[in-house]
């Protein structure tokens, strides 16, 4: 159904990221910037109340018949889950802690990671940090669809159920992409998340844990959420490799939608990205932006221009730095 995109490979680049060569240019035209590269302590109780809120669903779920469970894991627990899963951003750039504490930012992960139902934020953090110091590279940046993707999902119907599988192929792309070494930490994740997952069962019954999986499932699949996912780095406009979105939906995921703004400085937490936009006015205001994720959702599945193809590319210039290489700079801080 629907014709064949047009694009039929990546857009390769040859020139740097740009997000880096802006931070230095309005740092230092506005140096008080710095003063928002801080934790945000009150990440630490949304979090709480948020894994509370859930583990009160769970029961509330857990007698009602299976179309109830599935409905309120759609209308429900699944804004709570893709919620969680950009707070478990926030805190893999240290902004529940700070840098000085970064460990506490992992096991602090792990707990926000409990609500999920599936291992995720550990491994989350690694991945993550390519993706910002290597925007867009050949063979690290596992943001970047694989090129199975890209051919395979090319069409409207194919790109809608891209859409709806989204989750699953960001679970397992970064194994195709860029494996890497499991970390006890990922094994501790993996031993407390499955443990969290028997008791669900034990505690409340099958409906709470399929409530808590669809939930995820469903909440970053075919969801006005998960228009973030490519509203972020989807070329829409050739030439602009982010785009930010300005709208109500970003209450609920941490100002991710200041994306911009985010990769700018990401050593800002998400409650202090629109004043950095407020500060530096002149050159976000001028930046193709989004209103609507659910708009961009539609655009990418019926525009015949537009595809999982459709990603700026770069090759890596030199060796990727190893993980265990501390980023020191004023605005990445320490990401171990």
């Amino acid at each position: 159904m629907g014709n064949r995109v047009a694009r039929e490979d990546f857009e390769w680049v040859y020139t740097d990221q740009p997000h880096a060569s802006r931070r230095q240019e309005i740092l230092a035209k506005y140096p008080e910037i710095k003063s928002l590269m801080k934790p945000d302590p009150n990440l630490i109780w949304i979090i709480v109340l948020m894994v509370l809120t859930q583990l009160v669903a769970f029961y509330l779920v857990k007698d009602l018949d299976w179309k109830w469970v599935l409905f309120w894991a759609y209308a429900f627990g699944s804004c709570i889950n893709h919620s969680m899963t950009l707070a478990i951003h926030e805190v893999s750039h240290n902004s529940a802690f700070g840098n000085n504490r970064a460990l506490w930012n992992r096991w602090f992960g792990i707990f926000a990671n409990l609500p999920i139902g599936v291992p995720y934020s550990v491994s989350f953090k690694r991945y993550h940090m390519d993706h910002h110091r290597y925007l867009g590279g050949d063979g690290i940046d596992v943001d970047i669809p694989t090129d199975f993707e890209g051919w395979f999902f090319c069409t409207t119907f194919r790109k809608f159920v891209w859409v709806i599988l989204q989750p699953l192929f960001y679970a397992f792309r970064p194994l195709f992409i860029n494996p890497k070494p499991i970390s006890y930490l990922e094994v501790i994740n993996t031993v407390i998340q499955i443990t969290f997952d028997i008791i669900v069962y034990y505690v409340f019954g099958i409906r709470s844990l399929v409530y808590m999986l669809a939930a995820s499932l469903l909440g970053l699949g075919l969801h006005p959420i998960s228009g973030h996912f490519i509203a972020e780095h989807y070329m829409f406009l050739k030439g602009h490799e982010t785009y930010s979105y300005y709208g109500p939906l970003n209450l609920l995921t941490f100002n991710v939608g200041y994306h911009n703004e985010h990769h700018d400085f990401p050593n800002v937490p998400g409650k202090n990205l629109p004043l950095v936009r407020k500060i530096a006015a002149e050159y976000y205001d001028s930046l193709p932006h989004y209103t609507s994720w659910v708009k961009v959702l539609y655009d990418f599945v019926m525009d015949d221009t537009v595809s999982p193809y459709s990603r700026m590319k770069r090759h890596q210039k030199g060796k990727a730095a190893l993980e265990t290489v501390m980023l020191r700079s004023p605005s990445y801080g320490v990401c171990t």
